[in-house]
């Protein structure tokens, strides 16, 4: 997959960390960028599912959803 060029605006705290992080690791930020938002997506929620368990595609991807609409609804729950 090629590879696109963007800004992104982060704090000056959060820059130095994934900067630190990066180096700790020896790979450039861009790939640490990359892996943190492939994670916070729902394929890399499916992906983390099922590397770690002996779930089917399937069963992963209806626990995931399973995951995504309990949030959903736990977040537009009114404030009581």
């Amino acid at each position: 997959m090629a590879k696109i060029k963007t800004t992104v605006y982060l704090d000056e705290d959060v820059l130095r960390e994934i900067r630190v992080a990066a180096a700790r690791r020896g790979c450039p930020v861009s790939d640490l960028v990359e892996d943190a938002l492939r994670r916070s997506t729902l394929s890399g929620l499916i992906e983390s599912i099922r590397s770690s368990s002996d779930l089917s595609e399937a069963e992963a991807l209806e626990l995931a959803y399973s995951e995504l609409h309990a949030m959903r609804r736990e977040r537009d729950q009114p404030a009581a």
